[in-house]
């Protein structure tokens, strides 16, 4: 199958298959064993599962291949198989219904991928590729990335599955929670531009989400799509009846949402956990008087990304300053840090920026004596933790841009693109492949232009070449050019007058805009008057330093009165003596400060220096620990559990925490280092190999100050409770991820009560379970890391 032939399908209704993995249980597949290897092991039940869902008018199946990569075989001592396996399931797959097409199925590896977790991201794309490429060798018509929380896991997928060489389709979808976002708190919009950018064929939800709660997410990504939507939910809620996993909706229910889904935008439709093929039957019914799917002909396309948060950048949004601290140019200071390799000072930065206001952050790491390459990579993994904003890469070089474009989890601007020729050949085709909007600068090898004309015809020159890359006009910024009137009086009038230009034919502008004053006295009078006559040309962006107040003053006071902020809502915000007071620079916050907001901040490289000033202002460790240390954890509970943060600064901050109470325990006498709030032992039960929201919730317990005995996955109730009965247990933690081993904590609880252990308290977790069914098998529920802590601290204080 061809991209094109793919495109030409989605002009009507698409029907997915349902859920595979609850069918083969159905069908006797036993606990504890790999689905993959069992299902290419008994191949009369898998042909029978695939030929049921196209039978009951499934155009596309998914190949059985979900935890065939190399990181989840390698539960089963299978990493050494990855191709015969996958390319055998393929194989299969293809004879078994010849009328469907079968898409190789890619899911996630079960471990985060840096920069927010140990999991390197090009080993990561190389696991991607590997699987895809044997199921392409088998037969595969095209790719679905399915399941995914993460977006930079989503990325390495997409990316790997690219590498293999064919025509083929790649579709992606990724699954969000009751709040609107995914797991890791990727926001759903982000993740559609984040991902069609980087060129997938479509993309959606599947799993998590009942039928309603998938339509809501639709309707908000529709705006934004230029590729087909995909809906793959859950047949509602699971439920633990009579020994079984069941679902709360039938074929008949699940079919009433179908239209519904289908307005809200999605092409390709289908079922996740707990579908059948009565399901996708009755679905497929009731789509036959649909009609032609949802086609956006005008997208949003001027955005860029980060995983939790986009921005548009057009003439109708508030004006956007890219914040330009993190450039070495004139920075001695941070020059000489960047040559000793650290990037302390690039952390504070980005922070800094992000809470003055800025839209965006800049990034340059060009200077000599360093490789502007290592450093750009190993900054922006540092960067990313410290702030949401979607980034700005500023260079020349080629191969620092595929560097930071190829890790950056997001969609980026790209400074700049010129006529000059090496940047055309060179810049422009890597900028494209990933997708990243682009600052087009009016600037030749035969240098800067000294007329308007000349600008304007540099200008069309380059719209026309970034255009051969599929661009459009909105997803391109062009550079006033500013240069110094210290050097030229008729500079500042030049770029206004291309400013206007650009606004006239519905171009947007970006200027540097300290450019404009150097060389001279008052520079930031200079920069705020020009920045006054610009924003009445038309300027929509100006890269500059947010922490001057009468920039960042200057853009709101424009946008209140040319009407792109909304009923002055964010000038009120502002002014109204109602908004948060600006952090002082690191630099300048008293000792106590300067941890609590290391901490905050996940900043593990800085909580260290900052605890060691501390000591030297006669602070005590246990008094470090006790009146800053746990009331900063505390508080990053409380945002977390506000949605003010999410799943990567929650474990960023515990990490910090962890890395200040090892720096402080040998200055703890001994019985201070023992306390401990209580001992857990903590297992992913029986039959699941899923251990990523355990181990998260691991560090946080650790943190507050409980001992956890980490038992692993797929961990036996005997085990299990022999542990607790060896080790004086109080207090047990089960995680399952899966709707098929719900019942494992069920056993594991039910052991513990034969056995006498009424006092064993369990507390029990997992994306399946809900407190309806914690309370039928006797355990509390507990919904997130914060709240396996409330719950685990109210225990041990009523034992």
């Amino acid at each position: 199958m061809t991209k094109s032939d793919f495109r030409k399908l989605t002009a009507a209704p698409v029907i997915l298959d349902g859920a595979f993995g609850t069918e083969l249980i159905k069908r006797g597949m036993p606990e504890g064993v790999c689905p993959e290897l069992w299902a290419l092991k008994n191949p009369e039940i898998t042909v029978a599962i695939l030929q049921e869902y196209q039978r009951s008018g499934s155009q596309i199946v998914y190949i059985p291949s979900f935890g065939a990569n190399a990181k989840k075989l390698a539960a089963y001592g299978l990493q050494d198989q990855v191709f015969e396996l996958n390319r055998a399931l393929a194989e299969l797959a293809k004879k078994a219904v010849p009328q469907c097409f079968a898409f190789g199925d890619l899911a996630p590896t079960g471990e985060f991928v840096e920069p927010y977790g140990d999991l390197d991201f090009e080993s990561t794309v190389e696991i991607y590729r590997e699987q895809s490429s044997a199921l392409l060798a088998g037969g595969a018509d095209g790719i679905v990335i399915e399941t995914m929380m993460d977006l930079q896991e989503a990325r390495a997928a997409l990316l790997g599955a690219k590498a293999n060489p064919g025509d083929f389709p790649v579709i992606v979808t990724m699954t969000f929670d009751a709040s609107g976002r995914s797991l890791t708190g990727v926001d759903p919009v982000s993740a559609l531009v984040t991902l069609q950018a980087l060129g997938a064929d479509a993309f959606g939800c599947n799993c998590s989400s009942g039928p309603e709660e998938m339509a809501k997410i639709l309707e908000k990504l529709k705006p934004y799509a230029q590729i087909p939507l995909i809906a793959k939910p859950n047949a509602g809620l699971p439920k633990f009846q009579d020994g079984k996993t069941v679902f709360s909706m039938d074929a008949k229910n699940f079919s009433t949402f179908g239209k519904m889904l289908f307005d809200a935008g999605a092409a390709l439709l289908g079922g996740c956990c707990g579908t059948t093929p009565e399901h996708i039957k009755a679905l497929k019914e009731s789509l036959k008087d649909a009609g032609a799917p949802f086609v956006n002909s005008d997208p949003i396309r001027a955005v860029v990304a980060s995983p939790s948060r986009y921005r548009v950048l057009d003439a109708n949004t508030p004006f956007s300053v890219i914040g330009e601290r993190i450039n070495p140019t004139g920075k001695k200071a941070l020059q000489a840090e960047l040559r000793e390799g650290k990037t302390d000072m690039v952390f504070d930065f980005a922070i800094q920026q992000t809470q003055s206001g800025a839209a965006l952050l800049d990034v340059n790491m060009g200077m000599a004596g360093i490789s502007e390459k290592d450093m750009m990579h190993k900054s922006l993994k540092r960067i990313i933790r410290a702030t949401d904003l979607p980034l700005c890469i500023d260079t020349t070089d080629p191969e620092t841009l595929e560097a930071a474009l190829r890790l950056y989890p997001g969609r980026a601007l790209y400074n700049s693109v010129s006529a000059e020729k090496e940047r055309l050949e060179k810049n422009l085709p890597v900028a494209a492949k990933y997708g990243a909007m682009l600052i087009l600068l009016p600037l030749t090898d035969e240098g800067i232009p000294s007329s308007l004309d000349e600008r304007i015809q540099i200008v069309e020159k380059l719209l026309a070449e970034v255009k051969k890359y599929g661009y459009d006009e909105s997803e391109v910024c062009i550079d006033a050019l500013i240069m110094t009137v210290s050097a030229n009086p008729e500079a500042a009038q030049l770029s206004l007058d291309l400013i206007a230009w650009a606004k006239k034919h519905h171009l947007k502008t970006v200027c540097g805009l300290s450019n404009v004053s150097f060389g001279l006295p008052e520079r930031r009078l200079l920069n705020q008057t020009f920045l006054g006559m610009a924003l009445g040309c038309g300027l929509n962006i100006a890269i500059a330093n947010p922490l001057f107040p009468e920039i960042m003053a200057a853009t709101l006071a424009a946008d209140a009165l040319n009407g792109r902020d909304v009923r002055q809502k964010n000038f009120i915000a502002k002014f109204s003596g109602n908004s948060a007071p600006a952090m002082p620079a690191a630099a300048v916050l008293p000792p106590k400060e300067k941890i609590r907001h290391a901490l905050l901040d996940g900043n593990k490289e800085g909580i260290v220096p900052a605890i060691e000033a501390a000591l030297k202002e006669q602070i005590g460790a246990m008094e470090i620990i006790d009146d800053i240390l746990i009331p900063a954890i505390t508080e990053v509970g409380e945002k977390y559990e506000k949605k003010e943060y999410f799943l990567p600064q929650l474990i960023a901050s515990a990490e910090a925490m962890q890395t200040g109470t090892k720096f402080l325990e040998p200055l703890l006498v001994k019985s201070e280092i023992q306390r401990s709030k209580g001992k857990i032992v903590f297992a992913t039960v029986k039959g699941d190999i899923h251990d990523i929201g355990k181990n998260i919730v691991i560090v946080v317990l650790r943190n507050y100050g409980f001992e956890v005995i980490d038992l692993g996955k797929d961990v036996p109730p005997e085990v299990i409770i022999d542990t607790a009965v060896r080790e004086n247990i109080k207090v047990v933690a089960l995680s399952a991820l899966m709707t098929t081993t719900m019942k494992s904590m069920r056993e594991t609880i039910e052991l513990a009560r034969r056995r006498g252990l009424d006092d064993l308290q369990f507390i029990i977790g997992g994306a399946v379970v809900d407190k309806e069914f914690a309370d039928s098998i006797g355990a509390y529920y507990a919904a997130d890391p914060m709240a396996t802590m409330r719950c685990a601290t109210r225990l041990f204080e009523n034992q």
